[in-house]
């Protein structure tokens, strides 16, 4: 009788050691964005301690800060009328002697022009409200992918995603990532993008208000407190374990603060 073998995907090595920095597009500087990007700062100091180039983070927002950001987000009374990505890089900037990137433009397929390059990354991580933001960061990857640039060509995409209580983070490859032959593992290639595995359910999902909330006690209808908090961490975590493993049997996870519960999401 035959084992089954476990189904795993092994990282690029470009990510594992890189000869530069891992260059990483954070899209989004909200709940969610700004406390990925914190974590973002310690994984780069720490892969830093253990002999890794580390990363080069360019974080995209063309918001800029509200009352209904302070306390939830991590900004400042201080910071109020700049913009979000400013604020933040200039803080991680400040902290770690980094020299991360701050773009006060959306992050869209104007961006691009003749330009690859200015909106390529290794590691694109998606932190947006709109359903319509993940359609377009997918025909961007689709389109520097097949762009023939070579530098900071995309790898993969991290995409969070959450509502009031609950949330999602799914790990996608932008193409094919080539894999060693493995007698132990039944090795995967290809991750689809969120926007082909589950477009359907996003389009049903799209929420007719965008309205923003003019203050922190509506902004909290919305999304809860922490819910933004422990789904950076858990997705962070997923991209540490990548980098120091070099492989991983997950491509994501849902998670429910509101009976927390954490369900990873393995390949099918």
């Amino acid at each position: 009788m035959s084992r089954v073998k476990q189904k795993v995907h092994f990282v690029d090595n470009e990510l594992l050691n890189p000869t530069n920095p891992i260059t990483v597009n954070l899209i989004g500087a909200g709940g969610t964005g700004s406390k990925v990007l914190t974590a973002l700062v310690e994984m780069n100091h720490s892969l830093l301690a253990l002999g890794h180039a580390g990363l080069h983070v360019r974080l995209w927002d063309d918001d800029t800060i509200s009352e209904a950001n302070l306390g939830r987000q991590r900004f400042a009374q201080s910071e109020l009328g700049l913009h979000k990505s400013v604020a933040l890089i200039n803080r991680a900037n400040r902290w770690a002697g980094t020299r991360w990137r701050a773009e006060t433009i959306k992050y869209g397929l104007e961006c691009i022009n003749d330009d690859c390059n200015h909106v390529s990354g290794t590691l694109t991580i998606s932190c947006v409200d709109t359903v319509h933001a993940r359609f377009e960061i997918a025909e961007i990857l689709r389109k520097v992918v097949g762009s023939g640039a070579y530098n900071n060509r995309p790898k993969y995409w991290l995409d969070f995603g959450n509502g009031l209580n609950t949330g999602q983070v799914l790990l996608s490859t932008v193409g094919e990532i080539v894999q060693p032959k493995s007698e132990q593992f039944d090795t995967v290639a290809t991750l689809p993008f969120v926007t082909d595995e589950f477009g359907e359910l996003l389009r049903q999902s799209e929420r007719l208000d965008d309205t923003p909330s003019c203050s922190v006690a509506d902004a909290l209808q919305t999304q809860d407190l922490y819910i933004n908090s422990a789904l950076a961490q858990m997705g962070i975590s997923l991209l540490w374990s990548l980098l120091r493993q070099g492989m991983t049997a997950h491509r994501g996870l849902f998670l429910n603060l509101g009976d927390f519960r954490a369900q990873p999401i393995a390949f099918r």
